[in-house]
């Protein structure tokens, strides 16, 4: 009887250590996929430009031919308003029908009213600057701006970094030039989901809020 019953604990304890292997290596393989997904994001951006702009956006969620990719250029003078809602969005891998998938999206929103205009900049430029570059190594997000003014600046910037999200914030209005860039890759095994980078040169106003990583977090619509 007191076999019997060592045997079973015998049993009861190797279930137990099975389970807890199996349970820490579905740990580890959630972690290593997770670590390989692209960075979560959402952008709200509203610009108006008289003068010259240049800009590009590239929006992705795996590498090479998998997964959604979006791009968006536009350059040119003259009076420009326009807006964009963009993110990237990736999920835990599932399983539908004993098959793993991955859930995973892209969508970028644009309204826009462009009317040309030639543009000629100034033959004096000013050299007074103001330039701004915050990085944030846990969630994988760059982002920067610079201004060469002509005449005038009137800027309010707000960044808020931990080690689960970023967010930035421009509310800007220039008579000169302003750059600004943007970079969202979680680190070197991972694609950048998003990439941005815009020039605006005349008589801009710059209201944009980007949040990466996948804290949920309170946004402010942009005008």
């Amino acid at each position: 009887m007191r076999g019997m019953l060592f045997a079973m604990l015998l049993v009861f304890a190797c279930i137990a250590a099975n389970m807890a292997a199996a349970n820490a290596d579905d740990a580890a393989d959630v972690a290593m996929t997770n670590d390989r997904l692209a960075q979560n994001f959402t952008e709200h951006s509203w610009i108006f430009v008289n003068g010259y702009l240049e800009e590009s956006r590239i929006l992705q969620t795996q590498d090479g031919f998998k997964g959604q990719k979006i791009a968006l250029t536009t350059s040119g003078s003259g009076m420009a308003t326009r807006t964009i809602d963009s993110e990237v969005f990736t999920n835990v891998p599932v399983t539908i029908e004993g098959r793993k998938a991955m859930m995973d999206e892209a969508s970028l929103t644009i309204s826009a009213n462009y009317d040309y205009r030639p543009y000629t900049p100034p033959l004096t430029q000013s050299d007074l600057r103001n330039a701004l570059c915050a990085k944030n190594y846990e969630v994988g997000s760059v982002f920067s701006e610079t201004y060469n003014i002509d005449k005038d600046l009137i800027k309010d910037t707000k960044i808020y970094q931990n080690d689960s999200f970023s967010v930035y914030e421009i509310s800007s209005e220039i008579q000169g030039t302003a750059r600004i860039g943007q970079r969202v890759q979680k680190n070197a095994k991972t694609v950048p989901s998003f990439i941005m980078g815009g020039t605006y040169m005349g008589y801009a106003q710059i209201r944009s809020e980007t949040i990466v990583g996948d804290t949920s977090v309170l946004t402010l619509p942009c005008p």
